[in-house]
């Protein structure tokens, strides 16, 4: 899900790398020393995710996890999924002119993940960790697909049925990322929940 060099516009770069540096701002702000552990992990398994093809007929697809990333960090999961980024560049995902882009794209799907696993504070139903987990991950994959398929078209006609393709694809990469996101967030609920964010405390008796 990563945009190579020499693909989208001038304009569609510059406004990437504008959106990406208003957004680390905003999410790194007060990080505290002990966060940094969680991201570095975070970050790892972010990066490790994308080289794990899985094959599809005559092509493949890889994981992305930014909405597990998004339901374990909140809103560092932004700055996470940027130095994530940064260094899959280096590793021919992407490239450099579009690291502003890919950030907006992969961490704001992270954020929009985030926001939905906050919804589960205002419903009570069985294994609304899982539910919400598997929501927060196929969601993040839509926001991601939409941000991409915008770059896409806004860059030329020329790309507008590319852009449409691509959010084809996503449906199935949302189906995938939710199983998987819905499954991991389900164990970690059970096993230690302190890790998933927006966890409320409940007071001692």
């Amino acid at each position: 899900m990563h945009i190579a060099d020499g693909i989208v516009s001038a304009p569609v770069l510059v406004a990437g790398f504008g959106a990406t540096a208003l957004l680390a701002a905003a999410t790194m702000r007060n990080i505290e020393t002990d966060e940094i552990p969680k991201i570095s992990v975070a970050t790892a398994v972010f990066f490790v995710a994308n080289f794990i093809h899985v094959p599809l007929g005559v092509v493949s697809i890889h994981l992305i996890l930014n909405g597990l990333v998004g339901v374990l960090l909140g809103k560092r999961a932004f700055p996470a999924i940027m130095l994530g980024v940064v260094l899959q560049s280096f590793f021919g995902f992407g490239g450099v002119s579009v690291i502003g882009v890919n950030s907006v794209m992969l961490g704001g799907g992270a954020l929009c993940a985030y926001g939905i696993w906050q919804l589960r504070h205002y419903v009570s139903i069985p294994k609304k960790e899982v539910v919400f987990g598997a929501l927060a991950g196929a969601l993040g994959i839509f926001f991601s697909g939409c941000i991409l398929a915008l770059a896409l078209a806004t860059t030329g006609e020329a790309f507008v049925e590319s852009a449409k393709l691509v959010l084809g694809w996503h449906v199935v990469l949302m189906l995938l990322e939710g199983a998987v996101t819905g499954a991991c967030v389900g164990f970690i609920a059970r096993a230690k929940p302190e890790l998933l964010a927006g966890q409320r405390l409940v007071a001692a008796n």
